[in-house]
């Protein structure tokens, strides 16, 4: 089949690579590029000529594409445009904006949402979620490290003894995990807490300590994601994070819950509790954020303490971001499509997860 790739309007990542192209045309496939689509990502026309795509414009991508492939999801007016039996792989957010959602499975094209893969052992490699939280979760670390006034590790010098600093995060999922192991490696002490005391080995082995609640409600079911947990139990964590957050230099926050408001975890008063200099990076900005003063997309000052609101870190190292989604990708089309367009099997857990369908009466 012939893959299209777009180009994003708000977003510096590409959603195929001059490198995944000529795996898909190992397979069988042939590309078209929209111009221009990998320059900020440093991948540029240029590259996927020698890989064997075809570079031209949007019209004709849209035109004469059986799958068009884009990370930014297009608008509901835009999908309407699209030809009927045309297939897109996009990240539509369905459980965050059910509505449209709706609206584009009521159209005659099949939409395949790649934040919904499920997260089981088969579906690993095509999991954009967690490619893109593990860019995240470093990115936040550097951030924090470049705004914070002084040093992450230790310093010993005739001069004095300057301290490591002290970092506390909160979501141990896979942007928790790497926030973790890259504060370590810089040198600081780390604290982690997560309602999961599934991941308390995983925050150990890399050297961190884990901060825990007593009685926190999990499921196995909730792929990998933290549960709503009972007021109890809030008011004991939200007591436990006030004194930990309150001696950290960092706090890098993680916490979500599929298709609802993040939750809040650090209330005005423990951000006023911190030290001047201090500095919060809230990965959860775009869905309310975990600290209660996040602003998306923006970073404040609040009394002397630094709050980074930017919710797509992961947009700011396009070039390694695109590289592992496009790998998502081919693994997802090869895998989903390995009989053709007309051999999709709607029973399949994965197939199931990501096309977006009218729900059933």
């Amino acid at each position: 089949m012939r893959i299209g790739v777009l180009k994003h309007t708000l977003d510096a990542r590409v959603a195929i690579v001059p490198e995944t192209v000529a795996k898909f045309m190992q397979a069988g496939h042939t590309v078209a590029v929209e111009k221009g689509a990998g320059e900020l990502s440093f991948c540029p026309d240029s590259q996927y000529l020698e890989a064997g795509a075809e570079v031209v414009d949007r019209a004709n991508i849209l035109a004469n594409s059986d799958l068009l492939v884009t990370l930014e999801a297009p608008e509901l007016e835009a999908m309407k445009q699209l030809k009927p039996g045309q297939i897109i792989i996009s990240m539509f957010n369905p459980l965050g904006e059910p509505e449209k959602a709706a609206a584009i499975a009521g159209l005659p094209v099949k939409a395949f949402s790649m934040d919904r893969v499920p997260r089981t052992s088969i579906a690993q490699s095509m999991d954009v979620l967690s490619s893109q939280a593990s860019m995240a979760g470093y990115k936040a670390v550097l951030v924090a490290a470049n705004l914070m006034p002084g040093y992450f590790p230790m310093l010993m010098t005739a001069a004095g003894t300057i301290p490591p600093a002290k970092v506390l995060v909160l979501g141990a999922g896979v942007a928790g995990l790497q926030a973790i192991a890259t504060a370590r490696r810089i040198g600081a002490v780390v604290e982690a807490f997560d309602v999961r005391s599934a991941v308390k080995e995983e925050v150990q082995s890399l050297g961190a300590k884990f901060v825990e609640v007593e009685g926190a409600k999990e499921d196995k079911g909730a792929g990998g994601y933290a549960v709503q947990q009972s007021e109890d139990y809030l008011l004991r964590q939200k007591q436990l994070i006030h004194e930990r957050a309150s001696r950290a230099n960092v706090i890098i926050t993680t916490a979500a819950i599929p298709g609802r408001k993040a939750p809040v975890l650090l209330e005005q008063a423990t951000v006023e509790a911190m030290s001047p200099g201090s500095v919060i990076v809230d990965l959860a900005a775009s869905t309310g954020g975990n600290c209660v003063l996040t602003q998306n997309d923006q970073i404040i000052l609040h009394q002397g303490v630094t709050i980074v609101g930017q919710s797509n870190l992961p947009a700011q190292m396009p070039f390694h971001s695109s590289k592992l989604f496009s790998n998502n990708v081919l693994n997802f089309v090869k895998y989903v499509f390995a009989k053709g367009l007309e051999g999709l099997d709607l029973e399949n857990d994965i197939v199931r997860s990501t096309l977006i369908q009218a729900p059933k009466s």
